[in-house]
């Protein structure tokens, strides 16, 4: 029997372990928490200083069986989970079912899961720190109780079956927030001016472009700026060069992982953090939780030796990163690969992929900084005040460049080149061509997963182990929605001024809006938020949000009882869940009126129905209201009375067909074609509002063919009329006597026979 019991948090990470530790190691998984507050009432004992009722968790009681029985038959028992605070809790709640004292149980800790790290940790052992274990407890229990306490208020003001959750509904403030700035925002026309110069005395004429500094609100201003340039001199009034050097980026912590994902690979928050678990749990990358910028020495030296093989010891300078983050909350390293010297990984494409992104950022960073030669020019336009400018950017030495850049999300300036002539000042330069372009101001852009992760960084709100599941709440409780939008089109005007002295018009079209993956309020979402920012506005705010933050860190450094912070907040926080729900809700502000139905003069107006927003046109006295559906990405906060009347054009009658009228709309359960008593489900991309005729005919035929198919026996028995192998919509599947059961695996309609299908309805499950 062996000696020692492991109880690590997921099964993959133990089996990897098992193979460091030897036969007098048995390594098994609690499978993440085996505990949670109870969800019989509020779970917490508030006249009893918030005192916790944990309960093992349903699914993890045999779990928890199979942990007891070891644990009494080995001589140690070790607690390896996670090195965090969430991990601590797990260790904390596996000594108390366990029966382990807390004060002399081996609490083990390691950042990577390598044999040195794990043999290290066996050979420093420590005992379970109370004081992560008590902020990670004041993190749940404070959540449970605003949970608690502000979802009946949601139910009895707003709608039946809202939830709201402290850091969850600041994030959707912020995308409610960026949603409002865009439906405000009013894009405005301007002209940006370019020119395109070469050297006098340059025979090969080699061009380079300038911008104006100026830029013309009207297409007059910029016609009339054209024609005052006509003839005109350039002279190069100022030339700056300065050598530059561009560092490499830290390497990452969870969040710049997150971001880099996104951007880089397209990944989701939670998709990283799922890809990177498993490459931890495999041995391949440190904890994938951190805010730590920090390598270690030994990373450190492997870097060097990775990059002088790679690109030669002129490639190399060790970097110490410092991190900026406030609260940072671990000490580990950054995320980097377990083996710098491993630079491919056999597993899926996303574990490549993300594991490439990992060892590159983490070996660039410790290489030589990038030279680059940034050179700025002014061009005056003689006897004027107007100036152009040109800034060129060349890349002297490419250093960590080689391997690795960060991406960002803004976008390059669109006067930068690459490179620029050399030019003095004084010096005359000759205008080839002057172009004024109409351009548009942007609207705020939405946020996407990456730059709201950041966002929340910045403000000091969640931790590396939030981000993921606050996201991923926020979209499953149907206030925020991940959305892609077409690209529309749109006319410019172009003026450009050649060297014949004539200024020709140009009208050009081109495509703007297109979006993808970004985060936009639904208007369920946008309600509560309003609601919650009226009668809690304390619990919305950011910087309060960002200091109960920091009164977690304070619990974890041992500053202050995590009961006593719960309890200077819950005072407050009750006191202003009484007033809210003693407070005449207004409903008003539910309702936005649009306009009037210019067809009956009655009033038009949008708010939430029973299934979703709507929009709805009021009855004359003692007639009903007519009612219809947003469609999706409308919302009622930007609706205009236009859009809302076009969506009273369902149902449409589309002619006939058989001798019965052809009639779309939009049901309960979506959109459809009727024929007679018949209904026919829209395909994904119908459009109800444009449908053809001919299109719709289309899907009532493939509708019958599909019921004719299912409706015609694939196999009939002569041994028993009622035993029929029919087509269903998953396959195959045996009828019998007015039930239906599976196929036996692997096998077809023609290969069976009565006996076998006899067999089969027997001892089969039924469908």
């Amino acid at each position: 029997m062996q000696e020692n019991l492991v109880i690590v948090e997921s099964p993959a990470k133990a089996k990897t372990i098992e193979k460091f530790l030897g036969k007098d190691y048995v390594v098994k998984s609690s499978f993440g928490h085996i505990r949670d507050l109870s969800k019989k009432g509020l779970g917490i004992d508030l006249d009893a200083h918030f005192a916790p009722d944990y309960e093992i968790l349903p699914d993890k009681r045999k779990v928890v069986d199979e942990l007891s029985k070891l644990s009494k038959k080995v001589d140690t028992v070790w607690l390896a989970s996670d090195e965090d605070r969430e991990g601590e809790a797990i260790a904390w709640h596996l000594a108390e079912v366990l029966e382990l004292p807390v004060d002399k149980t081996k609490r083990i800790v390691f950042h990577e899961i390598t044999k040195p790290a794990i043999l290290h940790a066996i050979e420093t052992p420590r005992t379970i720190d109370m004081n992560l274990v008590n902020a990670q407890q004041a993190r749940r229990v404070l959540d449970r109780i605003v949970g608690f306490e502000l979802s009946p208020v949601l139910w009895k003001k707003v709608k039946p079956s809202l939830s709201a959750g402290r850091v969850q509904s600041v994030a959707v403030r912020l995308i409610v927030e960026r949603e409002r700035e865009i439906i405000s925002f009013r894009s405005t026309p301007y002209y940006r001016v370019v020119a395109q110069f070469y050297r006098t005395d340059d025979e090969n004429k080699t061009l380079f472009k300038a911008e104006l500094g100026n830029r013309f609100e009207t297409k007059e201003q910029a016609e009339e700026f054209l024609k005052k340039s006509i003839g005109a001199t350039y002279t190069v009034t100022r030339v700056e060069e300065k050598p530059a050097k561009r560092y490499p980026a830290a390497p990452f912590t969870t969040s710049t992982l997150q971001q880099e994902a996104g951007r880089k690979l397209g990944m989701s928050v939670a998709q990283t953090m799922t890809v990177a678990q498993h490459l931890y749990e495999q041995g391949l990358i440190t904890y994938m939780r951190t805010d730590s910028v920090n390598l270690s020495q030994q990373a450190i030296a492997q870097c060097k030796a990775e990059i002088t093989a790679l690109f030669g010891e002129k490639y190399s300078a060790a970097h110490n990163y410092k991190t900026k983050t406030k609260g940072a909350q671990e000490a580990h390293e950054a995320i980097r690969p377990s083996y710098i010297d491993r630079m491919h990984i056999e597993g899926t494409t996303a574990e490549k992929r993300l594991y490439e992104l990992i060892w590159k950022r983490t070996v660039a960073s410790q290489m030589v900084a990038a030279e680059i030669n940034r050179t700025s020019i002014t061009i005056g336009v003689d006897g004027t005040p107007w100036l152009y400018a040109a800034t060129g950017e060349v890349t002297r030495f490419d250093g960590f460049l080689r391997l690795y850049s960060e991406s960002t999300d803004d976008e390059q300036s669109e006067n930068t080149e690459g490179t620029l002539p050399k030019l003095t000042e004084g010096e005359k330069v000759e205008a080839t061509q002057v172009t004024a372009t109409e351009r548009f101001t942007a609207a705020p852009a939405r946020y996407n997963e990456a730059s709201l992760v950041k966002k929340l960084e910045e403000l000091g709100i969640g931790r590396p182990s939030t981000y993921a599941p606050t996201i991923t709440t926020i979209i499953n409780r149907g206030y925020v929605v991940k959305q892609n939008r077409e690209e529309q089109r749109r006319g410019y005007v172009q003026l450009t001024l050649g060297t014949t002295g004539k200024i020709t018009e140009k009208n050009l079209t081109e495509s703007y809006g297109k979006e993808k993956n970004r985060l936009s309020p639904t208007d369920i979402g946008m309600l509560v938020n309003d609601y919650l920012e009226s009668q809690f506005s304390q619990i919305m705010d950011y910087n309060f949000t960002a200091n109960v933050e920091k009164e977690f860190d304070r619990i974890a450094d041992g500053k202050i009882t995590w009961s006593q912070m719960i309890e200077d907040f819950y005072g407050p926080f009750h006191k202003m869940v009484d007033k809210a729900i003693g407070t005449q809700n207004d409903k008003s502000g539910q309702v936005r009126i649009l306009g009037t139905d210019p067809a009956t003069g009655h009033t038009v107006k949008a708010r939430i129905g029973r299934y979703g927003p709507m929009v709805e046109i009021e009855g004359a006295e003692g007639q009903k209201s007519r009612f219809a559906s947003l469609k999706k990405g409308q919302l009622i906060a930007s609706i205009t009375l236009e859009e809302a009347l076009d969506l009273f054009a369902l149902p449409r009658n589309l002619g006939t067909y058989g001798g019965e009228e052809l009639v779309v709309g939009i049901g309960r359960y979506g959109a459809y074609v009727r024929y007679g008593k018949s209904f026919v489900s829209l395909a994904k991309g119908d459009d109800p509002y444009t449908i053809s005729a001919e299109r719709a005919v289309e899907l009532i035929e493939q509708h019958k063919a599909q019921a004719a198919a299912a409706a015609t026996p694939l196999k009939t028995f002569a041994e028993d009329p009622e035993m029929i192998i029919k087509n269903g919509r998953y396959g195959a599947y045996i009828a019998y006597k007015g039930k239906n059961y599976r196929m036996p695996h692997g096998r077809t309609a023609e290969d069976m026979t009565y006996g076998e299908c006899l067999e089969a309805v027997k001892t089969s499950k039924r469908k």
